[in-house]
């Protein structure tokens, strides 16, 4: 074998030889092709103080609106996730409290240019069944546009206020999902503050479903600052694959099988004279060439140090 450094192939972001011990990094979860995110974030009233002041109040002081790079950096890191890297976003929880603000179609390229100074009209309560009723609307136009699976994240800092319906509209769509007439689906529902019903948000999300387990997983972050990462580590647990992986050499031995869950980082020996390996995952098959052995690993993890924040993210959180 000449000496090279063999380029990485998708699903990995980074992979290393050392004496033989492959650690190979994936950039995001093979069986999430054809992912589609949305990013639903509250907009009800008790939200106004983290968006921070607006009109003539934003003329006395300088504006601290602590949601705006939250957002977007949730808006970059779920774009590696989305199959087109944009997502659907919108305020919820406006007017009435049961209005959207949809605020389009945004690209995670372009997070850093979007303003996000909170919605037009602040809610007058929390109802989440709108939100459900929009992505199911949307996830069912885009898979006719080749979505293979759903994400919809949901921001909230309230008690929820129509949890029967929720829980009833949930049991709808896994109906549907078992049927076959609409794709997988994940809701992941993130609470931020002091205000949040943590045992209704338990009891919306530990809902469990025939054929197909459950829908919904939470978490709840004390401030704002925390939203953003909370929503990364749940959404990377979430999307872990269920049914594992298996890596074969390039003879078409196996070298490893992940029987319950595919981690962030894969670890795994070749046999010697070993020139590539294949992970094959829900059907698919992906295969790497093997690099010259490591011997300036500082040097090289520099090299990698600009991988997607998915390949970073460490494979944990709460999943229901």
């Amino acid at each position: 074998m000449s000496h090279k450094h063999e380029a990485v192939v998708k699903p990995f972001s980074d992979v290393h030889n050392q004496g033989g011990k492959i650690i190979a990094t994936l950039l995001h979860d093979p069986t999430v092709e054809g992912l589609d995110v949305a990013l639903y974030m509250d907009g009800s009233a008790s939200m106004e103080d983290e968006y921070g002041p607006r009109g003539v109040l934003a003329k006395l002081a300088p504006v601290k609106n602590l949601v705006e790079p939250q957002m977007r950096w949730m808006l970059e890191y779920l774009a590696n996730k989305d199959r087109d890297g944009v997502l659907r976003v919108a305020y919820w929880a406006t007017g009435d409290g049961s209005q959207l603000e949809i605020l389009g179609d945004l690209a995670g390229k372009d997070a850093q240019n979007y303003k996000f100074p909170g919605p037009q009209y602040y809610g007058k309560g929390t109802v989440l069944l709108p939100v459900l009723r929009d992505y199911i609307a949307h996830i069912r136009k885009e898979v006719d546009k080749g979505a293979k699976r759903g994400l919809a994240v949901i921001i909230t800092d309230s008690q929820i206020h129509d949890a029967a319906d929720v829980k009833a509209y949930a049991a709808q769509v896994a109906k549907e999902i078992s049927a076959g007439r609409l794709p997988r689906i994940n809701f992941v529902l993130v609470g931020v503050g002091e205000q949040v019903d943590e045992e209704q948000m338990e009891e919306i999300c530990h809902g469990e479903y025939p054929g197909i387990g459950h829908l919904w997983c939470h978490r709840i972050a004390d401030r704002m600052e925390e939203m953003a990462e909370l929503v990364a580590v749940l959404v990377d647990s979430t999307m872990t694959v269920a049914a594992g992986g298996t890596i074969y050499d390039d003879k078409g031995n196996i070298l490893k099988v992940y029987e319950a869950r595919l981690p962030a980082v894969l670890e795994f020996n070749v046999p010697e004279g070993c020139e590539a390996f294949t992970l094959e995952v829900a059907g698919q098959k992906f295969t790497q060439p093997i690099p010259d052995e490591d011997h300036h690993d500082e040097d090289e993890d520099e090299d990698h140090h600009e991988s997607a924040p998915a390949a970073a993210a460490p494979r944990r959180g709460h999943q229901h």
